[in-house]
């Protein structure tokens, strides 16, 4: 990560699967914290980071088996306040005197605790501040072992049934430790409790999108300078963004490019570039190659073979255009820190390149160019409230996800002009509704599939022979999981009757109910 000017928090990751929605949590309340694997905590760079407060993130291992996850001992000694969660109780209790019964799943015997446990409050506390007014709290417990004794200075605030050391304090020294997941939306005051920690670590919660965008815009000065940059433009949130911060930092020195493969939705291609080019006074530059793209896709069936060909043709178009930019040496990627953390193998340490299938993943070391980031240390959300201190316009901010391979990954099998041409066409009426309705942001991403069958229909008096397609609309936090949504009967109803009368080729509509997992999201 970059220089901070702003306190920092550092979250020790022990491995656990939520330890972004920590961070996420502390975000929301304008706190900086960032979050590194405990492999690459040592007491050398826990000093150089200097953070105003720790968390110990839970973990799968059990700090009963010899050569588990630790926190550097240097922490203990640091004066400042630290925050065990699950896993990260135990380490604690452990490395400073107390002991962990192992559960039976790490062959010790004990009982362990999963899913919804209520803790009964045993004490006052400042970080329970707002908690128990009704005598006791819902908690999510995720855990095999347990405390079993208390390291010294420490005493209980909160017990469960099978956690008599659910929450733990040494007020002393400013350490907490909690054995459940305050971070879930299962905890329900979860949030307070974080809330509390920062408080009581004395956090000034300045971290907001309109101090992150002075500070973005003069870190890419400095790393420009009077060098150009070009930027892989798709008018997704990450790479607007992006594209925007730069523009604001060094104006005329960016162009972008925005590739047009014919896999568009309807009147997209015109939308991005208008929006970029004519109201925000962007160089762009708009790489029609639909030609190029669909005749490579003509006959091409197999999803991934699809894939290959858009991702192969992407980089060669990009790179053909970005040649034309005399004197570039940048390019602007809207990396997020999801992607970050991603590329960090908790087992093995930091990887060398970001997950390739990010963006623009492969260009730099093909072109020989620097990379500029200015979102990399941005979970999505805060992406989206910087857009709106760029000025970036609601319905952009707000868009859907849309793949990389657009429409061909909503078009299952071969892959014709004509079912493009019907597909916009449904997905545009589709959309539509969504938004006459009022649900377009309680929904995490909709869109219309055309089905590689054809179906017997009436219409009037005469028998049809077209298309049917499906309905895809699913809620969801990070795309990793994603539920249906539950549209009314009515809705779908309506929604089926425009689209069959209003776009040639559609005799039939459904709309498809599964979940993510099984499912994916998209259609291949």
């Amino acid at each position: 990560m970059t220089d901070q000017t702003h306190d920092r928090l550092l979250i020790i990751d022990f491995g656990s699967q939520v330890t972004q929605l920590i961070a996420r949590r502390l975000r929301e309340l304008d706190v900086y914290c960032e979050i590194h694997p405990y492999q690459n905590v040592t007491d050398a760079s826990l000093a150089e980071m200097s953070p105003k407060a720790v968390i110990l993130s839970g973990g799968p291992d059990s700090v009963t088996r010899p050569g588990s996850p630790r926190a550097p001992e240097a922490l203990w000694t640091m004066g400042i306040p630290v925050l065990g969660i699950c896993y990260g109780q135990q380490a604690m209790m452990q490395q400073l005197g107390g002991e962990v019964h192992g559960g039976k799943i790490s062959g010790g015997g004990g009982t362990a605790e999963f899913g919804r446990a209520f803790v009964t409050p045993a004490g006052q506390l400042d970080l329970l501040n707002g908690w128990f007014a009704n005598g006791n709290e819902q908690v999510w417990m995720s855990h095999g072992d347990h405390v079993s004794k208390l390291a010294p200075g420490f005493e209980v605030y909160g017990t469960s049934p099978n956690a008599p050391f659910a929450i733990t304090a040494d007020t002393s020294r400013h350490f907490y430790a909690v054995q459940f997941h305050p971070e879930v939306h299962h905890t329900p005051k979860g949030a307070k409790l974080y809330e509390n920690f920062v408080k009581l670590a004395g956090f000034a919660g300045d971290w907001t999108m309109g101090a992150y965008r002075e500070e973005a815009v003069e870190r890419i000065r400095e790393q420009v300078g009077d060098k150009k940059v070009i930027c892989a433009l798709s008018g997704g949130v990450d790479s607007s963004v992006a594209a925007a911060l730069i523009h604001e930092a060094v104006g005329d020195q960016l162009t972008c490019v925005f590739v047009d493969h014919g896999l568009l939705r309807k009147n997209e291609a015109d939308e991005v570039v208008g929006m970029f080019r004519d109201h925000m006074n962007l160089s762009v530059i708009h790489a029609d190659e639909t030609e190029l793209f669909l005749g490579e896709l003509d006959g091409q069936s197999d999803p991934e073979t699809k894939r290959k060909i858009i991702g192969r043709l992407f980089i060669d178009v990009f790179q053909k255009y970005a040649d034309q930019i005399e004197g570039a040496e940048f390019l602007a990627q809207g990396t997020l820190y999801p992607d970050v953390i991603e590329s960090v193998s908790f087992s093995g340490g930091p990887s060398v390149t970001i997950k390739s299938h990010h963006n623009v993943g492969g260009l730099p070391e093909k072109m020989g160019l620097k990379l500029v980031e200015p979102l990399r240390e941005l979970f999505k959300d805060e992406v989206r409230a910087l857009g709106r201190e760029l000025g970036l316009p609601d319905h952009f901010i707000g868009r859907h996800p849309f793949p990389g391979p657009g429409l061909a990954i909503r078009c299952p099998g071969e892959i014709t002009r004509a079912k493009l041409e019907i597909l916009r066409e449904a997905d545009a009426v589709y959309i539509d509704q969504i938004r006459k309705h009022g649900l377009y942001d309680e929904i995490w991403q909709a869109f219309c599939a055309i089905l590689p069958v054809r179906t017997v229909g009436v219409m009037g008096d005469g028998r049809t022979y077209d298309y049917a397609c499906a309905l895809r609309a699913v809620t969801s936090v990070d795309g990793m999981t994603a539920d249906y949504y539950p549209f009314s009967h009515d809705f779908l109803g309506e929604t089926a009757t425009r689209i069959i009368n209003e776009v040639p080729g559609i005799n039939r509509v459904t709309y498809d109910i599964t979940s993510k997992p099984p499912g994916t999201i998209e259609w291949e």
